[in-house]
């Protein structure tokens, strides 16, 4: 076993506040359950509203935050933004997470690498869903994006909420006692999980357990999927407290 702190490394938009929350708040609440401890770290990448054009130029500051994080030698470098990668194009987080983990390893720091897309596409995967239902801040416009990504991966999205919320800092500040509401206006019967947060920069965590426990699915959110993803690349147990049933140990 690894001695010391794990470090984990964030690259996150400059405007993003929630997934320096969540994460550290579901790695936190492991250290109750799990003798491991964690440290946190981040490289930020200029974007203040969520267009396509902002989201492209963000994406290519992105190679520079791996190499600064990398000089902090940390053990894991997540992407924490979900629609940048989706925006750049169908599959585009393989080609994200390779290039970025190049980086690291020629700045003589090799860490694996995960992006939030990447690793919700495969979080749907663990829990053998097959079809969805996706809640996201963005406009329409991104939403049916990102929508389009995931179906490309396999999926069916049988419903989606766009919120068309344009301001990054206006989505972090959307109450996320809204989503248990929201989810009950959706036809969610004939879905295998929900993506409550198809975003790392809506807050979602306080509601997990509610919503899975108000609609009797399993539900996962792009902080979730980034946190399981985390905690397999260093080869720790996959569970988090309170986290819904991806992070329950059952994965």
């Amino acid at each position: 076993m690894q001695q010391g702190p794990y470090r984990i490394g964030q690259i996150v938009p400059s405007s993003n506040t929630t997934m320096e929350t969540e994460i550290p708040a579901m790695l936190t609440a492991r250290q109750a359950i799990r003798p491991e401890r964690f440290t946190f770290h981040s490289s930020r990448m200029r974007m203040k509203k969520v267009v396509k054009e902002e989201l492209a130029a963000m994406d290519g500051e992105s190679d520079r935050c791996a190499v600064e994080l990398s000089d902090a030698r940390v053990d894991v470098l997540g992407y924490a933004c979900l629609v940048a990668i989706m925006a750049m194009g169908r599959g585009y987080h393989r080609q994200s997470e390779q290039r970025l983990a190049a980086h690291t390893a020629a700045n003589g720091a090799d860490a694996p690498v995960v992006t939030s897309a990447g690793a919700l596409i495969d979080a749907l995967k663990v829990i053998g869903a097959k079809k969805i239902v996706v809640v996201a801040p963005y406009m329409k416009p991104l939403t049916e994006l990102v929508v389009d990504y995931i179906r490309h991966e396999g999926f069916e999205v049988l419903d989606y909420r766009a919120l068309e919320i344009p301001d990054n800092l206006e989505v972090a500040r959307h109450d996320p006692a809204n989503l248990p509401g929201i989810v009950a206006q959706m036809d969610a019967s004939q879905v295998d999980a929900i993506v409550l947060s198809a975003c790392v920069q809506m807050p979602s965590l306080p509601v997990i357990a509610q919503v899975e426990a108000m609609t009797g699915k399993p539900v996962i959110t792009a902080a979730v999927a980034t946190t399981y993803a985390m905690l397999k690349r260093l080869e720790l147990d996959r569970i988090v407290p309170g986290a819904g049933a991806l992070l329950s140990g059952a994965y």
